[in-house]
C-alpha cells in the first residue's frame, strides 16, 4: 500500500513525466489544485505537496493572482569543452559563448549592461593583481534573459592596464566579446579555471532570476589564464541550479 508521504512524492513523478512528454506544454498555465486531485484521484493537499516540490525544483513557478505555469525553458546545456573556443562564440558573428549557445537552441539573448571603471572585490583583485582600493578594473555588469527568461547574472571584471581605450570598455565588445578582444590584444586565454559552489540566491539575485528562498545558485567563479600564468579575466556567474546542466570535458593521466 502507498504511504501518504509516498503518495505526494509520486503524484509528483507523474506530473514531472507529464511536463516532459509536453502534456502540459513550457509556459503552460497549469490546471488548479482541485482539478489536478480530481484528474489524479487524490486529495488537494497532496497534489500541494507534489507542486511544491516540483516548485523547489524550478519546473513550476507561481504567477501571483493568476494560477502555477511550467517554466519556459527547459535545462540549457553550459559546454565547457566547447564553449571557450573562438570559432563557438564567433559563429556567425555572435557576441560571444552565451549568444552562440542559444541561437543553436532557437532563443533569443538579451541583457541590462552596466558598462565602467570600477573596484573589485577583494579576491578578484587578488587573483588580478591590481588594487582593490581604487577602480582599478573594468567592470561588465550583465543581467541576461533568454525568450525574456532571467538565466543567469554575469559580472566580469578585467585589469584597466589592458582594458581602458579598447572595446572591452564599451558596451559592445565585437564579435566573439571580451574574450575574442583579448585575444586580439595579445592577452589570448590559454587555460581556463573554474571554481564552483552552490549556495541560497541573495534577496537581489531572487528578484531578478525570479527563485525562491528553497531554490538554489550555482556560483562560478571563472578565471582566464595566459600562457605566462597571467590572469586577465574574472567572471562571477550566477546560474538558477535548475537551469543549467554543467558539463566538462578534459585530459586525464592515464597513469
Amino acid at each position: 500500500m502507498t504511504t501518504p508521504a509516498r503518495r505526494y512524492r509520486d503524484v509528483a513523478a507523474t506530473l514531472r513525466q507529464a511536463i516532459n512528454n509536453g502534456v502540459y506544454p513550457r509556459g503552460s498555465l497549469l490546471p488548479n489544485e482541485d482539478q489536478l486531485a480530481a484528474e489524479l484521484d487524490v486529495n488537494r493537499a497532496t497534489v500541494n505537496k507534489a507542486l511544491n516540490i516540483l516548485k523547489s525544483e524550478g519546473l513550476l513557478r507561481v504567477h501571483m493572482g493568476v494560477g502555477t505555469y511550467v517554466h519556459e525553458l527547459p535545462t540549457i546545456l553550459r559546454d565547457a569543452a566547447v564553449r571557450h573556443s573562438r570559432a563557438h562564440r564567433e559563429r556567425g558573428g555572435l557576441r560571444g559563448s552565451l549568444a552562440s549557445e542559444l541561437d543553436q537552441l532557437g532563443y533569443a539573448l538579451d541583457s541590462d549592461n552596466t558598462i565602467g571603471p570600477g573596484r573589485p572585490p577583494a579576491d578578484v583583485a587578488d587573483v588580478l593583481g591590481v588594487d582593490s582600493d581604487s577602480d582599478s578594473v573594468i567592470v561588465r555588469a550583465r543581467r541576461m534573459r533568454a525568450q525574456g527568461v532571467p538565466i543567469q547574472i554575469v559580472t566580469s571584471y578585467i585589469p584597466r592596464e589592458i582594458a581602458d581605450g579598447t572595446p572591452i570598455a564599451e558596451r559592445d565588445s565585437g564579435v566573439g566579446g571580451i574574450s575574442s578582444r583579448l585575444a586580439d590584444l595579445g592577452y589570448a586565454q590559454a587555460e581556463i579555471e573554474e571554481n564552483l559552489r552552490v549556495r541560497p540566491p541573495t534577496p537581489d539575485e531572487a528578484r531578478f532570476l525570479r527563485m525562491t528562498p528553497d531554490q538554489r545558485v550555482i556560483e562560478i567563479f571563472h578565471i582566464g589564464w595566459t600562457a605566462t600564468n597571467r590572469a586577465v579575466k574574472i567572471n562571477v556567474y550566477i546560474l538558477p541550479s535548475y537551469q543549467w546542466n554543467l558539463r566538462y570535458r578534459y585530459p586525464a593521466d592515464p597513469v
